[in-house]
This record gives structure tokens, sequence and C-alpha cells, in this order.
């Protein structure tokens, strides 16, 4: 009687970087780590690689010839897409804080050691895992609204569609998880952001903020109240689809 042995394939890491010398250094870290690398010194070449491979995660610089990073990062910040990690020589947190709006899942500043690189791809591999078997969930129904999490659609009491960011989704699943009682900001950011450590508080506000308008647009209620100091709380009876 003969057995079929599954293999684990390696984690496929997609270094979108010009500077390349910075980007074989980078590559031959995480190859020796056991990570496949797949290496484009442009958007257009990572375009390219992707049309013909998928990736597990996507590490693109921001300032690249061209289509910058942050073009790019919008083209990859689909459900199903890669985990995003973006670099960046600015520090400036408003840079930051648009990395992360438009879908990154994490935004370091260049120079990063190579065994911090290594940390925060393990970190972004570990949360996709997560957030794959989160999705089991299947869906969330409150308020008149139903969320489907695979689909990253939120639909409102009239039917309409309201699509949502990925910051967006991960925020609102959470404070379903967790209605009728404060979530911290804190929390909200370690979801946000996975185990970045440095906080960038406005991030929070942000996605708040824009699902504020989606679904009050669609409700008299106010579903999701401030506590101020605190956090924030989803005010309804939720029921798992």
């Amino acid at each position: 009687m003969s057995h079929t042995v599954q293999i684990a394939r390696p984690a496929i890491i997609l270094l979108v970087e010009d500077d390349h010398d910075l980007r074989r250094e980078m590559a031959g870290y995480l190859e020796a780590q056991g990570y496949e690398v797949r290496q484009a010194a442009t958007a257009a070449q990572a375009r390219d690689l992707l049309e013909r491979q998928s990736v597990d995660v996507a590490v693109l610089d921001v300032n690249l010839p061209g289509e910058d990073g942050l073009s790019l990062c919008r083209r990859l910040a689909v459900e199903g897409g890669p985990a995003i990690l973006m670099l960046s020589a600015l520090g400036d947190p408003v840079d930051r804080i648009l990395g992360l709006e438009i879908g990154a899942d994490d935004y370091v500043v260049k120079p990063i050691p190579p065994r911090e690189l290594l940390a925060r791809v393990k970190a972004l591999m570990r949360r996709r895992s997560a957030g794959a078997q989160g999705n089991n969930r299947s869906a969330y129904a409150f308020a008149g609204f139903r969320l489907d999490l695979a689909a990253r659609q939120l639909t409102a009491p009239n039917g309409m569609l309201l699509l949502l960011t990925r910051g967006e989704l991960s925020i609102l699943a959470t404070l379903l998880e967790n209605a009728r009682s404060v979530v911290t900001r804190e929390a909200l950011l370690g979801v946000v952001k996975g185990e970045e450590p440095e906080v960038v508080g406005r991030g929070v506000d942000l996605h708040i903020s824009r699902l504020r308008r989606k679904i009050e647009a669609q409700t008299d209620h106010e579903i999701i109240k401030t506590h101020r100091g605190v956090g924030y709380v989803l005010d309804a009876m939720v029921v798992r689809q």
C-alpha cells in the first residue's frame, strides 16, 4: 500500500528594490533561511513576475523608478493577495499612515537589518495563516448589515455593497468578535499592524472614521461608539453565519 507524502513548499518572497546591492543582500539572507526569493528592480518587472507566479509576501520599496511602490501596493492589496511590507528611506508618519491605509500590512524605514527583515516576514506569514483560518468564520450579521469576510464586502440593509480596505475589514471583524465590549486602540493597532512595535495611533482613527462614514450613511443608528481615552465598541447584536 503506497502513501503520498506531501512536502510543504517554502514561502515565496518578492523583493522589489531598485538598489541592486541592497536587494541582493536581502535576498541572500532570506534564501539562507529557507525562503524562495524573486527579485525585481521596478514595479513593471514585479508585475511581470506576478503574472507567472503568486507570492506569499511582497517587500516593496516606496521610491521606485517609474511607478512607485505605493501604486504597486494598491494593485497588490486585494483579497487573496500577498502580505505587503513597505520599505522607505523616509520616516514621515504621514507616509507611513498612507502606506497602511492603501493596504500595506507593515511599513518600516530603511536601512533595515537582515534579522529584523526576517522577523517581520515571519510575523506577516503568521498573520496571513491566522487570517486564512479566521476567514472560515464566513460572515456576521448586525443591525441589518452583513459582513462577508471572504469577499471583503459589507452589505447594507438596503442591499448596497460597501467595499472595505484590508485595514477596515480587520478592525470591523475585531469589533464584531467583541461586540458590545470596548476594544482598545492599542489592540486595534495590533490587528492592523501585526507585531509592529511602534505606534502610529492616527492609523486606527482613520480606519474607524472611514468605517463610520460607510456605515452611518446607510443607517440612523450610531453603531461604532468611542470610549474616549480607551477605545471603541460596536454597539449591536451580532449573529455569526
